[in-house]
């Protein structure tokens, strides 16, 4: 059949109605929720195995998702196709685990085939659906109704407004789960180390600091001419002043060397400390180094020395080290 051709008003007011009988879905949905639902989260928290979600069609996709929204909030899951299970799979599954069904109809027979051996096998079994009265949510140890009036598609028969209302139970189910367990940022980034947020939790100073013969270090006695050799072979945009217990007693940078030139004018013979800068901002190596990317960046500064709890300099960081980590 070939597509009717819909102007941007007619497009724009489908979107709307999609959006209004979904949100209506949900609304409804909210306001259905009881202790069944409290009682599935205690269920998931007093977990001793792992949770097990399930389901075929479209509700396989949803069941896929909240597996995976479980795992990465805190509740060890994995995901298994009831097809699957039906020829080993099932193998999966021990007795102390619980399974998640999703079935709208409630009637999927791949799921009611397995009920019996979930059941001998000591799991207990949540069933999501549609359907209160059928055999899936009946067989259940749990049931949470995600019923909705009409599907969003016209014809009310692609499932639309219905998976939805599974998912968002799925994610409630998550969340409350995750906030039980005072789940925090830094469990979290654990869970996601290849993630934005995992690099800016599980990155630390002490991960991206260059240190040894990487620092450029000069004496407070060196004349300028070195430590500019120092600085270009170093490649920090700055020299670290030392003393003689290797102690950071100030910095020259860039900027420093224009200063001393409008000053001095001839520098050959400057020593450094003449133009450094002391008592240069520093940090612990044990700092998140997403620390010190927000100190460089409020005082407007592209290096920072770290140094130890008895003063001695034990690296330093570029703003280019946080860039190339990707903490920034």
């Amino acid at each position: 059949m070939k597509p009717q051709a819909h102007t941007t008003h007619e497009a724009l007011a489908s979107a709307a109605r999609t959006f209004q009988t979904e949100i209506s879905a949900l609304n409804a949905l909210k306001n259905r929720l009881d202790h069944d639902f409290v009682d599935v989260v205690e269920m998931l928290l007093n977990c001793q195995g792992r949770v097990v979600v399930t389901g075929i069609g479209k509700s396989g996709h949803i069941a896929r998702k909240i597996a995976s929204t479980l795992a990465s909030t805190g509740t060890p899951a994995f995901f298994m196709h009831a097809a699957e299970a039906l020829h080993g799979d099932l193998g999966m599954i021990t007795g102390q685990d619980i399974v998640i069904a999703i079935s709208y109809s409630g009637k999927a027979q791949e799921l009611v085939t397995i009920l019996n051996v979930i059941k001998r096998m000591g799991a207990r079994l949540i069933a999501i659906t549609g359907h209160p009265d059928s055999e899936l949510a009946q067989n259940a140890d749990l049931h949470l109704n995600a019923q909705v009036e009409y599907e969003a598609c016209p014809l009310n028969l692609a499932p639309t407004a219905s998976t939805t209302a599974s998912l968002v139970l799925g994610d409630a189910i998550a969340v409350a789960c995750l906030e039980a367990r005072g789940f925090s940022q830094e469990d979290f980034a654990r869970s996601h180390p290849g993630g934005a947020l995992g690099r800016q939790l599980l990155t630390y100073v002490r991960d991206i600091m260059r240190k040894g013969n990487a620092l450029p270090l000069v004496n407070e006695h060196t004349l300028v001419p070195e430590a500019l050799a120092e600085m270009s072979a170093k490649g920090m945009g700055m020299a670290i002043v030392v003393d003689q217990k290797q102690r950071p007693i100030g910095i020259f940078t860039d900027g420093d060397l224009r200063r001393l030139i409008r000053r001095e004018g001839d520098i050959r013979n400057v020593e450094i400390h003449e133009g450094m800068t002391p008592n240069p901002r520093h940090i612990s190596a044990h700092s998140l180094a997403i620390e010190a990317a927000g100190t460089m960046d409020a005082n407007r500064i592209n290096q920072m020395l770290v140094v130890g709890e008895d003063g001695q300099l034990q690296g330093a960081l570029h703003m280019h080290d946080l860039l190339a980590a990707k903490v920034i």
